[in-house]
């Protein structure tokens, strides 16, 4: 029985799936990339692979039960391509292994390269009697020039004539087997003419020297531009610290602290940091004050103030004061390690654009190899019968050897393989720079064919921060104000709700102690219940409340509704089943939500406010936003608001969800596009497809622009990568030279071909000059 294609071997329900990511050596061109998702997937147990050029890795999705990630390693390694598990918290991913990873592959292109100029500029010289008509005995000589050809082959050329030659031994050609194929005929070609003289054949030792030169050349410009197109994940990197303050629980600045590798530290430890350290946790401020440089990991350049119980996060810069915190985060779970990791998945994700030109690269070798055939066959053949003044000036078996090596080199999959990736690399890169964290390729798709945004009120268009701005209690002797207000805080302590908050911060502000309470009894978006002092607390809205036969009387309702028809939101008290008051909370707008609501409906987008407030308290906000009554959907519920972005997508409308991402995450994970407010950062990184990290309402707009240039940027170098291919191949193959007498020599093809990969990087580098603070169109 055959085996079921990976395509359709689809997981059952209970069938656990688990991804891993795989380093990977040894790539060189988009074939590289085709070949390897090939080898992964052919494992039984595998559903899906995802490979990178450009990092160098591979994503894998697979059954643990049938499927072993070290196999697979294995197997690719067997196949040329080295690999091996990535793990991007272990100590050697560290920055400074970036870096000296980074340089030594440059000073290894740069020795090539420094040797190949040598050899060219030595068979340059040997060439200037052709030139200039100046003979220079022994570097004239054709010996000599067999030596320049030789040594280029065995020297700089060598790792890729090996790794070429490699490939098509396993079946897996690349862009270095194309090179291989096309240095080594014009080589072997020569050496024929330098044996047998009497053929009367042209020798052209120069071509393999020139054609490896320019080849190097490419390479080393394309590694520096991979390396500044990645320096914005090696800048997040750098800012894990690699040593930490040990300190007693009885910390006095006079004690000695210890100093141990970060990887050592646990939860619950205490530290010390010094005036221009980094934190190197995730932390909560016990002892001292101080400000903070959190620019690295949200873009906001002004220092935060930072003092008791305020929480600090990994690699942000401790600018002015010694303080103690208590680890509350560590490793991989620190806020700055989820960031890397999120980014490093990121840039490994495909764009769906690229799925073409993935699969036209996974046959480009032999489709190219084809070509060349042809075009040899063709121009020994045929070609001397039609336009025999072409052939007249040099042998047919010269001319189509050189014509066929033209095409074999100037073909680029690099390009390619380089088109996606390096954008990414670049718009994920600059995101982090600006506090936005996207989430890979395929978010950039989906970003740019939104409709409908759909914004959360609380935490996202208000500031999240409510305030209580009137206590009202109903006529009764017994009870006074502050009363009120200690049963209701006292309540509402153990609930993490922004209203709550406000409460329980109102009370401690006039200095109300707190009560024990018990039989706590939480509804989420009605109220709560508990005893305290044996009397039974009920806090909730109107509605709630009357569903547990309390009254509310009329007046106080009035009250209620002037109080929410001015935007302020609502809670009802009760005692012992009767009314007892009611608390207003006022939460205020960002101060850019406005202008930015009113930006992205200029760029085409719908928007709607998303509320569990009641009708008269969302209208009240509707219209501070500029927005109509029916772009808000008021009274929903947190179970609800995923409900919501359903029915909508259920109208053909593609809906971006915006969220604090903390009871937003149903409707993030729902919404085409989920953008996550920084509050809700754990959570956010989980759910959300772009976390705006400066948590600024403003910065929607700067991500939604920052996700549509990099798909034009993908587009453009697919556009080049593909079009270069379609013109360059028939001009190597001779298409002008019966008309205008133009043929591309193999070393101008090798030049024109190392040319594509720089232009398509260079391009994706030009992201970085785009403005995207103002408002673009969408679609």
């Amino acid at each position: 029985m055959m085996p079921m294609p990976v395509s359709q071997q689809i997981p059952s329900q209970e069938t656990t799936l688990e991804t891993v990511t795989l380093d990977v050596e040894g790539m060189k061109c988009a074939g590289c990339v085709s070949a390897v998702e090939r080898q992964i997937e052919q494992n039984s147990g595998v559903l899906a692979a995802q490979v990178n050029l450009v990092t160098a890795t591979a994503v894998v999705q697979y059954q643990p039960e049938t499927a072993n990630p070290e196999e697979i390693a294995k197997q690719l390694t067997a196949k040329g391509f080295p690999s091996q598990l990535h793990d991007s918290n272990s100590e050697e991913n560290t920055a400074i292994s970036y870096e000296e990873k980074r340089q030594q592959a440059n000073r290894e292109n740069f020795r090539k390269l420094a040797i190949a100029i040598v050899l060219i500029i030595l068979s340059g010289i040997g060439h200037l009697k052709h030139l200039a008509g100046v003979h220079v005995p022994f570097l004239s000589h054709i010996g000599f020039h067999w030596g320049l050809a030789t040594l280029a082959l065995i020297l700089p050329g060598r790792e890729i004539i090996v790794d070429g030659v490699k490939g098509l031994w396993q079946r897996v050609p690349n862009m270095n087997s194309l090179i291989a194929l096309g240095t080594l005929s014009a080589y072997f070609a020569s050496c024929v003419a330098l044996a047998f003289p009497q053929l009367g054949w042209e020798c052209f030792f120069d071509e393999p020297v020139m054609l490896l030169g320019f080849i190097l050349l490419g390479r080393t410009l394309e590694q520096r531009a991979r390396g500044e197109a990645g320096a914005a994940l090696a800048a997040l990197v750098s800012l894990k610290p690699s040593t930490a303050r040990l300190v007693k629980e009885t910390d006095t600045e006079e004690e000695k602290s210890m100093e141990v590798p970060v990887s050592t530290v646990q939860v619950q430890q205490w530290l010390r940091v010094l005036p221009g350290e980094k934190f190197p946790v995730d932390g909560e401020i016990l002892k001292g004050e101080t400000t903070v440089d959190e620019s690295m990991l949200t873009g906001e350049s002004i220092p935060v103030k930072k003092q008791v119980q305020d929480t600090v996060k990994a690699g942000t810069i401790n600018l002015t004061g010694v303080v103690t915190l208590k680890a509350t985060q560590v490793g991989k779970d620190t806020t700055l390690a989820k960031i890397i990791a999120s980014v490093e998945n990121a840039q490994t994700r495909k764009a769906p654009v690229q799925k073409l030109a993935d699969q036209v690269a996974g046959y480009f070798a032999y489709g190219v190899m084809a070509i060349a055939g042809l075009t040899f066959l063709f121009w020994y053949f045929i070609a001397p019968q039609i336009w025999t003044e072409v052939t007249l000036e040099t042998s047919p078996l010269l001319l189509s050897l050189k014509v066929m090596i033209a095409v074999l080199v100037i073909a680029c999959p690099c390009a390619l393989g380089l088109a996606t990736p390096t954008a990414i690399l670049v718009g994920t890169g600059m995101g982090a720079k600006q506090g936005l964290l996207i989430k890979g390729g395929d978010v950039l798709e989906k970003v740019q064919g939104l409709e409908t945004l759909v914004f959360d009120k609380t935490g996202t268009l208000t500031e999240g921060n409510p305030k209580v701005t009137d206590c009202l209690v109903v006529a009764t002797p017994d009870i006074s104000e502050e009363t009120l207000l200690q049963f209701v805080a006292s309540v509402e302590q153990g609930t993490n709700h922004p209203l709550a908050d406000a409460i329980v911060q109102e009370a401690q502000a006039r200095e109300i102690s707190l009560l024990a309470t018990s039989e706590e009894e939480t509804q989420a978006g009605y109220g709560i219940r508990a005893m305290v002092q044996q009397q039974a607390i009920v806090v909730g809205n109107a509605s709630w409340l009357e569903a547990q036969g309390i009254i509310v009387p009329r007046a106080m309702q009035e009250k209620g509704e002037t109080l929410e028809n001015t935007g302020k939101t609502v809670v009802y008290v009760a005692i012992n089943g009767a009314l007892a008051g009611l608390i207003a909370l006022k939460d205020c707008l960002r101060p850019d939500a406005v202008e930015t609501l009113s930006k992205l409906q200029k760029m085409g987008l719908e928007v709607r406010l998303l509320t569990g407030d009641k009708e008269n308290i969302a209208s009240a906000i509707a219209q501070q936003l500029n927005l109509s009554r029916d772009q808000v959907f008021a009274e929903v519920h947190p179970e609800e608001k995923a409900q919501v972005v359903r029915q909508l997508q259920e109208k053909g409308q593609s809906v971006g969800m915006i969220g604090d991402g903390i009871n937003d995450a149903p409707a993030l994970a729902q919404a085409d596009v989920g953008i996550a407010m920084a509050k809700g950062t754990e959570v956010a990184l989980e759910t959300a497809s772009i976390v705006l990290m400066r948590d600024r309402v403003s910065d929607v707009i700067t991500a939604i622009n920052l996700s549509l240039a990099t798909l034009q940027k993908i587009r453009q170098n697919l556009f080049w990568a593909l079009g270069y291919n379609v013109i360059t191949i028939p001009l190597a193959a001779g298409i002008l030279l019966p008309t205008y007498d133009i043929l591309l020599s193999p070393a101008i093809a090798a030049g024109f071909m190392a040319l594509s990969s720089v232009i398509v990087v260079t391009n994706s580098l030009l992201l970085k000059r785009v403005k995207m603070g103002e408002p673009w169109r969408m679609g």
